[in-house]
């Protein structure tokens, strides 16, 4: 049904398939092995009716000459009369090898010449010739790969990336996956939610919160969600978290809509980006400098009175390369406020990037770059949700003991990064940071001294409380506001080296790497009073900075790790090892004490661990590789942490199989966590006190299978126009091994084969999209069944659990020649209402139906 849905709404009235696209050549070698109608691949598609000249298109695929195997990456472009000049539009194959190419000049009769490039690969050509009645050529080119040394980019590329070339995923000896420009577009939405783009990644558990994914939570393989705390998370390779090693909860997240790609790493592969490797790593690929001049402006508009503007523009030379790019997104929001006031929020940011480079003829190829990075967000958020009973009657409402919650926040990120071949085999890539965030959530946190959870976990008991939360009128000090006013500090640099060398028969590409970081959480945070006097919210008392919470969390962390990749034939081998030296300090200050002129007391706690990984690959043919690894997982406490609180250890173990063919690939993944110890961290956002306490949780064993599938179905049927597709499925079980009894909220009493809570045991994701070149659409839809918001056994409790649901997005673009490009899409096709969380206080719903419209230029 969704097939021809998705072709009835894509026009394609006057599309064919050329029999063209004659046997071309190589820039330097024998044909290019492209289709052809009237040479050795006779048997291409029928041409269809004719269509204006302007609407001529050309669909490809490139596949290696080894094995058939899809090349992405590959820069393709059309060049008139076949020299370098005048050259016409480009683009880029995505990871199942295939391009769409259209606007280029009247061609009718004439031919078109395609370039094709690619790190590792020959350059090639080949000649697409359009004849009467053909508006749609569909052209296979096979290119050859190099027996060159590494260049340098790719060797950068290596270094600074996870994954690195993409090409070379399949032969990692672990899980990863790279999410690409093309993968970003079919997730389009107007608030760019990298819970949706992410739910694409089998073995990643999402929890939602707000709606937006502004403060995400993000776990892998059944590593707690919470703030994403258990996460490595970095922007180009670089720790984002506001205070990793202090502080993990990652209040602050890079804006999604000015990245260009998202690299998951999982297994035994991922040791090297610590500190946490429990689940995995996440790093964001923010846009990077072009390759020559370019400019891109977007502005559109949405329901809630969304708007969103965003404007890149870049340019390189042989020396100096720079990108200036600049978003803003705002919404009035979805929630509803009685007073009618603003539940959204307001995002401006700025990224700049200045590179310099060597000479083409340089004997030692080196880069320089200066990254920085702006971020100023304010959103009108609450930790206060609903009651069952309001959930399911008016799930958008929000309650006037909400109206003046409010969060500030400002991020700023600085980055220089130096990148030497210091020989044809080796590489040194030496990288400073500083980030600085502040941020202030002023949000209700008692009513007449009662916590929000417990009041709407038991309306009944406290009706009173609940009547001031809906609006009641309340005696002076009644609503009690905190400002949870942190500032973090994450400043570090990092050293990479690389070799590659020959010994005893096989090839080895060594890497070793240093890491000096330092990060801090310093909180001075005090409560207001408020009244509320006809649903009206009004200040009756002010408290003093300090009075709440006056400290400071510091870390110090001296991390190194060596990896050596063996390939000998069919196999890989990839032994790594990490070593993290950490160091927390905790000086607390008397309460009153604001200004810190008094004396502090002052908690030490250090930790070391080495933290050993081994992969393991074979390839059965080239289109089909084995994997599997162990590793040890590890999570550091946190500052202050009293001597019962035990690091969080496990041992991980995974085994798979990847297979990519010509327009499918497919991943299939086992794995089995075993965790000595796994901890619980007393946070705000976990419903808990905001102490930041952390609590153990014993043994736990994490069972889980990842799955995913994606295919260019459009080349399998052999219609004119691409039809992608792709779906991934998780199966995950969480179990506790142990009886304890906990103060962390979520576990409370747990006895051994309590489940796990916040883990979904099935997890679903999809999108199936039709493009010709000119116009694309695609439906995307996510999904998960119910989960515990409590550790337990038994039957689910429908009031301590989410709500099992499939949402529905759709999307698309339509090209206007010489103009831009119409965006839009709807998330939530069907309007539907669920409960996504019932912490930090109260059940929370998703997002409704929402539109959005704009129009996009590229230059």
């Amino acid at each position: 049904m969704l097939l021809p849905l998705l072709i009835a709404l894509l026009p394609l009235a006057g599309s064919g398939l050329s029999g063209s696209a004659a046997s071309g050549s190589t820039a330097n070698g024998p044909a290019a092995n492209a289709s052809t109608a009237n040479g050795p691949a006779a048997n291409a598609p029928e041409a269809h009716a004719p269509g204006a000249p302007s609407d001529l298109r050309i669909l490809g695929v490139v596949l290696s000459t080894e094995g058939g195997v899809p090349v992405s990456g590959v820069q393709v472009e059309v060049r008139r009369g076949g020299d370098e000049d005048g050259r016409s539009p480009r683009t880029t194959t995505d990871d199942r090898g295939s391009f769409s190419l259209s606007g280029f000049p009247d061609a009718m009769g004439s031919p078109v010449f395609l370039h094709l490039t690619r790190l590792g690969f020959a350059p090639t050509s080949v000649e697409v010739r359009f004849v009467e009645g053909v508006t749609v050529a569909r052209v296979e080119v096979r290119m050859e790969p190099a027996a060159l040394r590494l260049s340098a980019v790719s060797v950068l590329i290596e270094r600074t990336r996870m994954v690195g070339d993409p090409m070379q995923a399949t032969g990692i000896p672990g899980s990863a996956f790279v999410l690409g420009p093309e993968d970003l577009a079919a997730s389009r939405t107007a608030f760019d939610n990298v819970h949706d783009l992410l739910r694409k990644v089998p073995g990643v558990n999402i929890q939602d919160e707000e709606g937006y994914g502004l403060r995400p939570n993000i776990g892998l393989r059944g590593a707690g969600a919470e703030r994403s705390g258990n996460v490595t998370l970095m922007e180009d390779g670089v720790l984002i978290a506001p205070a990793p090693y202090a502080a993990p909860a990652a209040y602050y997240f890079p804006s999604m809509g000015r990245m260009e790609g998202v690299e998951v790493r999982k297994g035994a592969s991922q040791v090297r980006y610590g500190p946490r490797t429990l689940g995995g790593a996440v790093n964001l690929l923010a846009a990077s400098i072009p390759e020559e001049r370019q400019w891109r402006l977007e502005m559109g508009a949405g329901g809630d009175a969304t708007r969103r503007g965003q404007l890149r523009v870049g340019d390189s030379g042989e020396h100096l390369g720079w990108l200036v790019q600049g978003l803003e997104l705002r919404t009035d929001g979805f929630k509803e406020l009685e007073s009618g006031e603003n539940t959204g929020f307001l995002t401006r940011d700025f990224l700049g990037r200045v590179r310099l480079t060597s000479s083409r003829d340089a004997g030692r190829h080196q880069q320089l770059e200066l990254k920085v990075g702006l971020n100023d967000h304010t959103s009108n958020e609450t930790y206060l949700g609903l009651t069952e009973a309001d959930v399911r009657a008016t799930p958008y409402l929000r309650y006037a003991g909400s109206q003046e919650d409010v969060i500030d926040t400002e991020h700023r990120q600085l980055k220089l990064r130096h990148f030497l071949e210091t020989s044809p085999s080796t590489d040194l890539v030496v990288t400073a940071y500083r980030h600085t965030f502040a941020r202030n959530w002023y949000k209700l946190q008692t009513v007449n001294g009662r916590g929000l959870g417990a009041v709407l976990a038991d309306p009944a008991t406290y009706a009173g409380e609940l009547g001031v939360l809906r609006g009641a009128d309340s005696p002076d000090n009644a609503l009690r506001l905190r400002a949870n006013n942190r500032v973090y500090t994450s400043r570090g640099i990092q050293v990479v080296g690389g070799g590659r060398f020959l010994a005893g028969g096989a090839q080895h590409n060594v890497e070793v790497g240093l890491r000096l970081h330092a990060d801090d959480e310093d909180r001075l945070q005090w409560e207001d009073g408020y009244r509320m006097n006809a649903g009206r919210m009004i200040r009756t008392s002010t408290g003093v900075p300090g009075s709440q919470d006056n400290r400071l969390g510091e870390a110090g962390a001296l991390a190194l790790f060596a990896q050596n990749e063996i390939r000998a034939g069919r196999w890989a081998f990839v032994p790594g090892v990490r070593w993290e030296s950490i160091e927390f300090t905790r000086t607390d200050w008397a309460r009153e004490d604001g200004d810190r002129r008094g004396e502090a007391t002052v908690r030490r706690n250090d930790v070391t661990a080495l933290i050993p990984g081994m992969g393991l690959t074979w390839e059965w043919n080239p289109r089909t590789h084995l994997f599997g690894g162990i590793h040890r997982g590890f999570g550091p406490p946190g500052p202050g942490a009293d001597e019962a609180t035990r690091v969080e250890s496990s041992l991980n173990w995974e085994a798979g199989i990847r297979v990519r063919q010509a327009a499918v690939g497919a991943n299939v993944t086992a794995f089995y966590s075993d965790y000595t110890n796994i901890l619980g961290r007393a946070t705000l956002a976990t419903g808990d006190s905001g102490t930041g306490d952390l609590f153990n949780g014993g043994e736990v064993r994490v069972l889980g299978l990842e799955s995913a599938v994606d295919a260019e179905l459009g080349r399998l049927l052999g219609v004119p126009f691409r039809i992608p597709a792709r779906l991934s499925w998780t199966w995950s079980r969480g179990t506790f091994a142990s009886d304890f009894e906990s103060g962390f909220g979520p576990w409370g009493t747990v006895q051994s084969g309590d489940r796990l809570p916040y883990l979904a045991e099935h997890m679903v994701s999809g999108n199936l999209g039709v493009d010709d070149g000119i116009r694309q659409v695609t439906l995307s839809w996510n999904g998960a069944s119910a989960m515990r918001t409590e550790a337990g056994a038994g039957p689910l409790d429908p009031e301590r659990a989410t709500d099992r649901y499939v949402v529905l997005s759709l999307n698309g673009e339509w090209e206007i020649r010489g103009q831009g490009t119409l965006i839009g899409g709807i998330q939530n096709l069907t309007d539907r209402t669920w409960v996504v969380s019932r912490r930090p206080a109260g059940a929370r719903p998703g997002l409704p139906r929402t539109f959005f419209v704009g129009f996009r230029v590229d230059r």
